[in-house]
């Protein structure tokens, strides 16, 4: 059975991908990994790794198309448009900004002719790569386009048709708590937050671990340069959600160097977290497993 693991967190640069990547890399050793990249907007895992990436797919988006031979020239269509992609002057022939169009569809709707179809554009692109014996599946959303959960979702397609090929698949995701994040949380069977012991860690760790209960699903933390700060703010915050701190990793130029040269980290506190992790995974699809039997 094929375990989902995402690595996530409201704050940037606490250290999402250096644990994502680091746990791939130790589960590898002895277990079949995949890592997706879901921070389209800003991919690195792959920098992190040293792995040259190889195209995989496009993402597609829809658009609309309009046919100027029906068109009334009434206007409706850019009232509706809240991305403002649309600009319409009435008796005149609508102007549209694609790079500024998420598809929704609501002129499509409202064209009281159906003189608006679909059509497609480009809006980025899903790679493909290897290296210290994982797989990585990276998505890299195109500059200037609005919609990069549905990079997100192209990946989740991907992952869905491979992944009872491996044993463990890790989802890096983007910080915060937008759609791009809350697309990739859902495929996740566990979910570790990434965090530090600061002010701004702290509150934007309550940002996750409240999206997180809103998803139900069960937060773990990871307290990175868990030497910097006060400790003691982002215990409190785990109490307050009934949440376990899996792991505290100091800060260390070990890892900042390994980090710089795109080598795998060896942390000590890393490989500690990755067997941690395999135990715990195991014991709660032992016990969740039980519990569907006996509800059946």
């Amino acid at each position: 059975m094929t375990i989902v693991v995402g690595i996530t967190g409201g704050k940037g640069g606490t250290g999402k991908s250096t644990v994502a990547t680091a746990l791939a890399c130790e589960l590898a050793k002895e277990h079949k990994v995949l890592l997706a990249d879901a921070d389209v907007d800003c991919p690195d895992d792959h920098l992190l790794l040293n792995i040259k990436r190889e195209f995989h797919s496009t993402v597609e988006q829809r658009i609309p198309k309009w046919d100027f031979d029906k068109c009334i020239k009434c206007g409706l269509c850019g009232t509706v448009c809240k991305t403002n992609a649309i600009v319409s002057i009435k008796n005149k022939n609508p102007l549209f900004i694609q790079a500024q169009c998420n598809g929704c569809g609501s002129c499509v709707l409202k064209c009281p002719v159906n003189a608006i179809g679909w059509n497609k554009k480009d809006i980025g692109t899903v790679f493909t790569g290897s290296n210290h014996g994982i797989d990585l599946l990276s998505g890299e959303l195109k500059t200037s386009e609005p919609t990069s959960e549905f990079i997100v979702n192209a990946l989740n397609e991907v992952i869905e048709e491979k992944k009872s090929e491996y044993d463990y698949i890790f989802i890096d995701t983007a910080a915060g708590t937008h759609c791009p994040v809350i697309a990739a949380l859902e495929m996740c069977d566990v979910v570790y937050a990434v965090t530090e012991p600061t002010p701004l860690g702290c509150h934007d760790l309550e940002i996750i671990l409240n999206l997180l209960k809103r998803l139900k699903i069960e937060a773990n933390i990871v307290l990175n340069r868990s030497d910097i700060g006060d400790k003691k703010i982002i215990h409190d915050l785990a109490k307050k959600f009934d949440s376990s701190i899996t792991a505290e990793i100091p800060y260390s130029k070990e890892i900042v160097k390994q980090y710089s040269h795109g080598e795998p980290i060896t942390n000590s506190d890393i490989i500690k977290i990755a067997k941690e992790l395999v135990e715990k995974i195991a014991k709660e699809l032992v016990e969740k497993t039980a519990e569907e039997m006996i509800k059946r």
